[in-house]
């Protein structure tokens, strides 16, 4: 089944380079010029990635971002020109699974797209699977169903941010830099900054921790990196 991929974008010579290029992969492309749409043809079409603009005209990035993160988990990559490290942190503490600045090479994109849609390939690969299921405490990690739940109620977690948690707490007690913690998560040779990783723990930990400014399962070892500490109940 061909994946379908949104283009969010008012700039339409980038549109058709990227449109281009997705088709050549076998993608669907879907095109919208500004947030608004964007929005609508999220909920009408359902794709399976969303490539977004941040500034466009009628409604930008952000806000499309904030109003689609409100219904739906589906990737969200943003595409920005505007190079200041509070610009891509906001998309991340928007919801948005990553991030590429203009001008981007073709060959990085794709490379985000194809690592952003292995969740959905990963769900479809264990539809008769039996679930397999880390226990830590009042939390559950489900590795096939690519959910975390916590006192039974699953969590609304991003795809990165789950991929996350689920390589910590696999790894439990290891302490891993932001640097291997890009290699190893995002799965790619990383073009962003560090700061990617601790937008995601904070995010994490806004959602999994009973007190996030104590947080009891993602911890931090000061100037080294992040660890995962849990006692595994089962």
């Amino acid at each position: 089944m061909s994946r379908k991929v949104l283009i969010v974008d008012d700039e339409k010579n980038i549109v058709e380079i990227i449109a281009f290029n997705l088709k050549k992969e076998g993608y669907t492309v879907i095109k919208a010029a500004d947030g608004e749409e964007g929005v609508r043809k999220t909920f009408e079409e359902k794709p399976d990635l969303i490539l977004l603009d941040i500034m466009m005209p009628k409604m930008d990035g952000y806000e499309a971002c904030k109003k689609i993160r409100e219904r739906i988990n589906t990737p969200i990559i943003m595409l920005t020109a505007r190079a200041e490290e509070v610009d891509k942190v906001l998309g991340l503490e928007l919801g948005a699974d990553d991030y590429v600045t203009k001008p981007f090479g073709i060959r990085e994109l794709m490379a985000r797209v194809k690592a952003n849609l292995r969740k959905i390939d990963a769900l479809e690969k264990k539809e008769d699977t039996q679930d397999n299921a880390l226990y830590f405490g009042n939390l559950a990690v489900h590795m096939e169903r690519y959910e975390v739940s916590k006192d039974g109620q699953v969590l609304d977690l991003t795809f990165r941010e789950f991929e996350l948690f689920k390589f910590l707490a696999t790894q439990k007690g290891q302490v891993f830099s932001r640097e291997v913690l890009l290699e190893k998560v995002w799965g790619y040779e990383y073009f962003g900054d560090v700061r990617t990783v601790d937008v995601t723990i904070r995010r994490l930990r806004e959602k999994v921790e009973d007190d996030p400014g104590k947080p009891t399962y993602i911890l931090t070892k000061r100037g080294v990196g992040y660890y995962f500490n849990g006692e595994k109940m089962g």
